[in-house]
């Protein structure tokens, strides 16, 4: 637990809606600052493009971004004189693909000088392939993030970032595990109210849709996972949903039609994903009729096999990002570990970008403790664990958990009790943690890491 996370967690109840409040404030600031605006009505008016002005004008971004990027250390250290003269006008697929390791192991060596900025934004990813890595962001670029979730996201599901919401997300939001409720806090700046998904559990589910009722909560957006079980648990105690609920936007994990066919009955309105990683190398989002439409104004992404030559629509391949409105931290051809298809039929909504008929295995076993509360995204715990090169988490009972680790030097007695904690925290003082350490942790066939295994039936 970090400095910050300690002090937070001994404050009373209303201190921390204090604390969250300040912390929105400074975030809505980095992100609807300057700027903001201005790149919202950019992809507010590309949308209405036809595909070959749009595929002319993402040729032209794509050519100068490789020009720069050729001139970043790790780029300028590792590309080939071919690969740099590749780079220099603009032919991606003559460029090598870019795993992650290099990118845990020198994030710093990713930035552009030249663009200098002095203190840049660091994010973690949450682990999705069991280990967080670093990415740097300027305050324009979180800026045209949250424009396009603005316009492409919640736009297209009728709602706002301007309007309340409730999000599930990582953030530990209750540090008791043993607490009674509230299992929110409500950032007062943004009327956003933070759910915990560490506490969610039937007999809790009437406390979470209470709090979407207290501040009159508009559209709800995190994982989704989460609120699929939020969902469930409301169809069985009979809970009605809170009548100023507009839509319910998922992110982080793949959603189902049988998740949002449960979602849809309980909550009221429709269901819509988000498809996208913390490194943002890549934005899609789901149109009036569902279909996962790939932003081609934010970057390029190719569906490759592996051989490297593209799949065929409806062919499962990997998925490779190349972000051009990532010029601070530049990923090009980055293999984020996804697997997908190309849709074949084209959408009935007009709009001028691809479709992704199915992101592919991107679902994460559930953790349930013993007292039936059930989470995801478990392996955020080894987010800020500097002697972690990899975490898994492996629950073998209902009270026994086991967790995974490939140490790097330094890892030690302390490493093993924070863990240990951390995983007690959200699950009770009564779980039994073992922390073993390995030299790999072992992949699945299709190459994937799977950073949680559930052992219950």
């Amino acid at each position: 637990m970090s400095k910050t996370d300690k002090i937070y967690a001994h404050l009373p109840v209303w201190a921390q809606h204090v604390a969250v409040t300040l912390f929105g404030a400074r975030w809505w600031w980095f992100r609807f600052g300057p700027g903001f605006q201005e790149a919202a009505d950019g992809f507010r008016d590309r949308e209405k493009w036809d595909r070959p002005r749009l595929e002319a004008w993402q040729a032209d971004q794509l050519k100068s971004f490789l020009a720069a990027a050729a001139s970043v250390p790790y780029y300028r250290d590792n590309w080939s004189a071919s690969q740099k003269r590749a780079a220099e006008e603009g032919r991606l697929a003559e460029l090598p693909l870019l795993d992650k390791a290099p990118l845990r192991a020198s994030p710093r060596a990713f930035i552009n000088p030249a663009l200098g900025v002095r203190r840049p934004q660091t994010f973690h990813t949450s682990g999705s392939t069991g280990t967080p890595i670093a990415t740097f962001w300027s305050a324009r670029e979180a800026r045209a993030k949250m424009a396009i979730r603005e316009v492409r996201s919640a736009g297209w599901a009728g709602v706002s970032f301007r309007e309340p919401r409730a999000t599930f997300s990582g953030r530990l939001v209750e540090p008791d595990p043993d607490s009674r409720g509230p299992f929110y806090r409500f950032n007062l700046c943004e009327r956003q109210a933070y759910l915990s998904p560490f506490h969610l559990k039937p007999d809790t589910a009437g406390q979470y849709v209470e709090a979407l009722n207290k501040h009159k909560i508009r559209w709800l957006t995190g994982y989704a996972v989460s609120y699929y079980l939020l969902a469930k648990f409301m169809l069985e105690r009979h809970i009605a949903p809170p009548p100023t609920l507009r839509a319910v936007i998922t992110t982080s994990e793949k959603l189902t039609d049988d998740m949002r066919g449960v979602m849809e009955k309980a909550y009221g309105c429709p269901v819509f994903e988000e498809y996208g990683t913390v490194e943002n190398a890549l934005f899609a989002s789901a149109c009036e009729h569902r279909r996962l439409h790939v932003s081609t104004d934010w970057g390029v992404v190719e569906i490759l096999r592996p051989d490297g030559t593209p799949c065929a629509p409806e062919e499962p391949g990997e998925v490779i990002a190349t972000s051009f409105m990532r010029r601070l931290h530049p990923l090009v051809r980055y293999r984020i570990g996804d697997v997908a298809c190309w849709d074949s039929e084209p959408c009935p909504c007009g709009r001028p970008f691809p479709v992704i008929k199915e992101v592919i295995g991107r679902i994460e076993d559930v953790v349930v403790g013993p007292d039936g509360r059930q989470m995801v995204r478990f392996h955020g715990i080894f987010i800020a664990q500097p002697h972690v090169q990899e975490g898994q988490i492996i629950q073998e009972t209902l009270h026994d958990i086991r967790a995974r680790i490939v140490p790097t030097p330094g890892f030690g007695p302390e490493d093993v009790k924070d863990i240990q904690d951390r995983i007690r925290q959200r699950l009770g003082p009564a779980v039994n943690v073992a922390v073993e350490t390995v030299e790999s942790i072992p992949r699945t066939k299709a190459g994937k890491f799977k950073a949680v295994i559930s052992l219950l039936k």
